[in-house]
């Protein structure tokens, strides 16, 4: 009897390899126990104080999927339509549980080569309407990508490209998202204002081999969403991504149980990614990270002038203590 159960799980495993149904199967498994434990967690939306709370990770990288539920369910979005840039082949993303879960409509952009052919192996294409574009992200091209290949009400619109994203931000001008999000650098503090350069093609690894020295500050970040009439809701877990929402939503109405905490906390993050000269990891952690890019060169956002210093000197030009 075991021998014939054994020759039946052998069949099953042969034809799910010759139809390809192993992939098939476990990707459906994987999104219905991502969608119960986001189903689950929905039910305590009322009594949360953080929306880290929150997290669920299906496809994102560090529980946004259950944030961004969060987000929808209490803004009533029920068929959220987005823009993503920074997705790689989406195999991890922001958005693509949204896709998976509502087949609605979005506009991912990312540089990786061969970025249509990789994402149609990942995703249904027909059950919605999804567009991929193929470039590489800059000031000078922005607005004409989101505007050639954008015709819908955008609801969601995020951003991850780990390097000139502030400057991506300042120049978007004819979308205006209910929810944005927007990575930001933790190493950089609570208390300095401060981007990279805007610099075409920014390579994070070019432009310091630690690859510490990318994005933003979370302060810089804070400062032009607000210009831009958008609130801070809080981050993620691991300190890295921001959530905004339009004022037209107010926190007053729609977040009345969030609490946010001084700055400092959405800062605190023990991501260890640094590299060695020679592209190794070498696990920075603490104020050490801040030491190897302290002669790096960043725009002081703190006034007009936009002035590009040294991380050093910013430091002690406003007698900072970054407490990393």
């Amino acid at each position: 009897m075991n021998k014939f159960y054994i020759y039946i799980a052998r069949a099953i495993l042969f034809l799910l390899k010759i139809f390809n149904l192993k992939r098939i199967f476990i990707a459906k498994i994987h999104f219905n126990l991502g969608l119960n434990n986001i189903i689950i967690l929905s039910q305590k939306f009322d009594r949360i104080k953080d929306i880290s709370e929150t997290e669920c990770k299906v496809y994102s990288q560090n529980g946004e999927d259950g944030i961004i539920n969060y987000l929808i369910s209490k803004l009533e979005i029920y068929k959220p339509n987005f823009i993503e840039i920074g997705v790689g082949s989406y195999i991890e993303a922001n958005t693509r549980f949204l896709y998976e879960r509502f087949y609605t409509k979005g506009l991912i952009i990312d540089c990786e080569k061969n970025l249509k052919e990789k994402v149609s192996s990942n995703v249904n294409l027909w059950k919605g309407d999804l567009r991929i574009i193929e470039a590489f992200v800059n000031v000078e091209n922005i607005n004409t990508l989101i505007s050639k290949n954008c015709n819908f009400e955008v609801d969601i619109f995020s951003l991850d490209i780990d390097g000139i994203d502030y400057w991506i931000l300042d120049e978007i001008k004819d979308i205006h998202p209910k929810i944005i999000i927007a990575e930001y650098n933790p190493i950089f503090g609570n208390k300095l204002e401060i981007t990279v350069p805007n610099i075409s093609n920014f390579d994070r690894g070019e432009y310091h081999y630690s690859q510490l020295c990318y994005g933003m500050s979370l302060m810089a970040l804070i400062k032009i969403m607000k210009r831009k009439k958008y609130y801070y809701i809080g981050s993620n877990s691991a300190c890295n991504n921001a959530f905004f929402v339009s004022n037209n939503f107010t926190k007053e109405k729609y977040f009345k149980n969030l609490i946010i905490k001084d700055l400092s906390y959405y800062v605190n993050s023990n991501i260890r990614e640094s590299r060695n000269e020679n592209g190794k990891l070498n696990f920075l952690t603490g104020e050490k990270r801040i030491q190897q890019i302290k002669d790096c060169n960043v725009v002081d956002l703190s006034d007009d002038k936009k002035s590009i210093v040294s991380i050093a000197n910013l430091v002690n030009k406003y007698s900072i203590n970054l407490n990393l």
